[in-house]
């Protein structure tokens, strides 16, 4: 299969190929969404900013991705305007991003904005002059004024006039923001302390971070703050994690509330299954209507949690009906899965999803009135006219009426398929993938459902085989070409996907591919102080090499690879792997200070690290007592492995396994290890250990 590289163009095409829309010839669905444009779109490369520097030319930079529903506004108002488009052809080289498949160029442009005091979004429109530089940008323009934002011609016109008439301060702005963005790439200042006092230290902030969070929670409909409402992982990790598995604890009790108003609110698509992007509300009842693969692995992952701390199965069924969603809907020829669903169809946000009362009362006929009563429908709606299904406010049901709803939601599965479904964005991404891989593998050992492990392992061999070349993963596949060379989250992602899957079937093939990665992060991402970048060292040169340590929707990639080196860390008992560890763990807690609530992903590797405990099972992974007890543990911070695959030597400490052939387990906590316990034993030793950790 043919690569991409990130190189763009050779110099020696002709000029022409600027003087036309040339994304027809590019992979992204979100690229292809508008290689009908009037606009002369190209893709981003050297070549293109050479182009603009012959032409003497400022850049228009447009980042978006094919689930988003403003950038589909803005597209149909201004990108599809014969007039609009005139003017960016003769004034500006024009430039689509997909922020899917290129985040490195989205960190760097979005920081920028950020840097102009504006809060940032998608579309990203950005002004760069042609060595790349961003000297002003914004996110939507309408076409004309409105909505206290000045129309988008308006803006080209006085971009225009600036870079002609006074350009200097053109020049000016931008050096300031490449100023700003270089130090953004720069490495932390490093204090070094004892090793003691790094552990107490790192230890006192997992709880100062926890205890943090808490306060913008909503006591009332979980999650953080008001309107909009994002899932927001991160946060729910934190929570869970300083729950120690607790769900009477403040942080279990805030976990546990959010993770069900998800699970009860329109955010969640009861009909079909899937998780939402987030709520234009502060009640979780109105979705953004598009589905994003990454929202709903993290979902799936606390769901499981949520289960384990429960028993409840109002997780359970959840966990089934988004896999189920997720196979249906989501698997891509070959086992990988794809990155989002649209919030619209035929031009309309929601229109897939929302139905009319009298569309239901057709549907279910006699069973209607009891799926009204339980999921919000009325006449006059919940959202412009028409009802998003939901369980907010539903009242207690009878074991008789789980039954009625459950052929009622079957009933309107089968009719809603029949209409025009949203688009897909089939292209196939490792992290993404990554993380849905390692949710698939856990929740499938939780539940004991080999049919999720399977598919975990389908999608696994996808990325190895389809996404790696020279065993070095790319970023992005779809129609058999892959971007290459990877991201730092890809090589973390799927480092903890392998570990996940070991953990799931004791296939120390698993581990191997997850020291490999590790190896090469640590090799082609290191920043030199300890930390890493975004980007490989042989990646296209941008403006700036993007660093690794802010969480946005998922947590930062060094955050996940702290994690992924703390967990392999724990299995095989590699002193110089945790020394890396903890060079990483200083590295991110130095850069920590000025990014506030982005080190949500760092705090919770750090978790992994200072409250790491591994249990060493001599027995099958999936069957007797030991999976029972393993499967009603709730604290992240505690892997597995499997004595009998790995040798018995941890950290220099021999282990004194049995004579006999029982089955049995080793816990393995700071560095030292216990003597084989039973089942029994081992259960109480959790339970001792639950107040510690």
């Amino acid at each position: 299969m043919p690569a991409m590289t990130r190189q763009g163009a050779p110099h020696s095409m002709a000029q022409s190929r600027h003087q036309r829309n040339t994304l027809g010839e590019a992979t992204s669905p979100y690229l292809l969404q508008h290689a009908d444009n009037p606009v002369h779109w190209q893709q981003w490369g050297p070549e293109v900013l050479q182009h603009a520097a012959e032409q003497d030319r400022p850049i228009l930079l447009s980042i978006g991705y094919a689930a988003c529903h403003w950038c589909h506004v803005m597209a149909h108002e201004s990108f599809e305007s014969e007039s609009i488009a005139d003017l960016m052809n003769r004034r500006f080289v024009n430039v689509k991003v997909d922020r899917e498949e290129r985040p490195d160029i989205d960190q760097i442009y979005m920081a920028a904005l950020h840097a102009m005091g504006e809060q940032g979004g998608w579309p990203l429109t950005m002004f760069l002059d042609p060595a790349g530089r961003p000297f002003w940008g914004g996110t939507y323009f309408p076409p004309e004024q409105r909505y206290g934002r000045p129309g988008f011609p308006q803006i080209l016109e006085a971009i225009n006039k600036a870079w002609s008439e006074d350009r200097q301060s053109l020049e000016n702005n931008a050096s300031a923001l490449e100023r700003h963005l270089q130090g953004l790439s720069a490495p932390p200042q490093i204090a070094q302390p004892s090793q003691a006092d790094e552990t107490a230290g790192s230890t006192q902030q997992v709880q100062t971070y926890a205890d943090a969070t808490l306060r913008p929670f909503d006591g009332v409909n979980g999650g953080i703050g008001g309107a909009p409402k994002f899932p927001n992982a991160p946060f729910l990790e934190i929570w869970l994690r300083a729950s120690n598995g607790d769900p009477a604890s403040a942080h279990g009790q805030a976990f546990l509330r959010s993770v069900t108003a998800l699970c009860n609110g329109g955010i969640y698509d009861h009909v079909g299954g899937g998780l939402a992007r987030y709520t234009v509300d502060a009640i979780w009842l109105v979705p953004h209507f598009e589905k994003m693969l990454y929202d709903n692995a993290f979902f799936i992952r606390h769901l499981t949690y949520a289960w384990r701390m429960t028993g409840s199965d109002l997780f359970r069924n959840r966990i089934e009906q988004t896999v189920e969603w997720m196979q249906r809907e989501m698997l891509t020829e070959g086992g990988g899965f794809a990155s989002s669903l649209d919030a619209d169809s035929e031009g309309e946000e929601g229109k897939y999803y929302v139905w009319h009362q009298s569309e239901i009362e057709e549907v279910l006929g006699d069973d209607a009135p009891v799926f009204i009563r339980h999921y919000g429908i009325s006449r006059d709606g919940n959202f412009e006219g028409s009802n998003i299904p939901n369980r907010l406010n539903a009242p207690d049901i009878s074991e008789e009426e789980q039954r009625t709803l459950w052929r009622c939601l079957e009933h309107l599965h089968e009719k809603r398929i029949e209409r025009v479904p949203p688009g897909r964005d089939d292209k196939v991404l490792a992290d993404w993938n990554g993380y849905m891989i390692a949710a698939l593998a856990f929740a499938g050992f939780t539940l004991d459902r080999r049919d999720y492990i399977e598919l975990s392992e389908n999608a696994y061999r996808f990325v190895t085989e389809s996404m790696t070349r020279e065993k070095r993963l790319g970023h992005s596949w779809r129609d058999g070409k892959l971007v290459l060379p990877g991201l730092l989250t890809d090589y973390a992602a799927m480092s903890n996907a392998a570990i996940s899957l070991y953990e799931a079937t004791a296939n120390t093939a698993y581990l191997t591919d997850a020291e490999e990665w590790i190896a090469t992060a640590r090799s082609d991402y290191h920043d030199g102080s300890g930390g890493f970048f975004l980007t490989a060292a042989d990646a296209e040169g941008l403006l700036t090499r993007p660093r690794a340590d802010s969480d946005d929707a998922t947590p930062s990639g060094a955050s996940q690879m702290l994690e992924a080196m703390a967990r392999l860390s724990g299995i095989v008992g590699d002193p110089d792997l945790l020394d890396h560890c903890w060079q990483l763990a200083t590295n991110l807690r130095a850069a920590s200070p000025a990014k506030n609530y982005g080190t949500a992903g760092y705090i919770a590797s750090l978790h992994s690290l200072t409250h790491q405990r591994n249990i060493k099972l001599g027995a099958p992974p999936h069957t007797g007592a030991f999976a029972e007890i393993l499967r009603k543990q709730a604290d992240p911070a505690t892997g597995v492995s499997y004595v009998d695959n790995k040798p018995t030597n941890y950290f220099g400490h021999s282990l004194p396994l049995t004579e006999n052939e029982r089955e049995f387990a080793i816990l393995c906590q700071a560095q030292s290890c216990s003597a084989p316990m039973t089942a029994a034993q081992i259960s109480d030793a959790l339970q001792a250990n639950r107040g510690n950790a």
